[in-house]
C-alpha cells in the first residue's frame, strides 16, 4: 500500500460523484464546486454513489496523478460531516481507505502542561 507525506493537507469532496469523467474533469471539480487550487500541495478525494471506490487527485510537480481504489465486496466509511469539503489529515485519509469509520473514533484532546507532574 502506498502512503501520502504527512505534510499534505487532504481534502474530501462528500457528496458521491459521476466516476466516469477523468484527471481534467476532476481537476475542474477541485477549482469550481470544492473552491479550492487543484495545483496546491493537497489530495483531493472523492467517492463514488455507492460508496465502493475512491478517487484521489492530486498534482505532483510534472503533472496530476489519479489513484483510483474499489472495493469488491465492503463500502467506504465517508465521513458524515454537514459541510461540503471536510478537511483530514494523511493519517485519517489512511484510516478511510482502510475501512475505519473515522466519524466513530474519537481522539485524547491535544493537552498543553506548564509543569511536569
Amino acid at each position: 500500500m502506498f502512503r501520502l507525506g504527512a505534510d499534505l493537507k487532504v481534502y474530501l469532496h462528500r457528496e458521491p460523484i459521476d466516476f466516469r469523467p477523468g484527471i481534467n474533469s476532476l481537476a475542474v471539480l477541485v477549482q469550481e464546486t470544492m473552491a479550492l487550487d487543484p495545483f496546491a500541495p493537497a489530495v483531493f478525494a472523492s467517492c463514488n454513489r455507492r460508496r465502493d471506490r475512491v478517487k484521489l487527485l492530486f498534482f505532483d510537480r510534472s503533472g496530476f496523478v489519479l489513484i483510483l481504489k474499489r472495493l469488491t465486496e465492503d463500502k467506504f466509511r465517508w465521513p458524515r460531516r454537514e459541510v461540503p469539503v471536510v478537511i483530514l489529515t494523511t493519517e485519517q485519509l489512511h484510516w478511510i481507505l482502510d475501512g475505519i469509520d473515522i466519524d466513530a473514533m474519537i481522539r485524547h484532546p491535544v493537552r498543553q502542561y506548564q509543569i511536569a507532574g
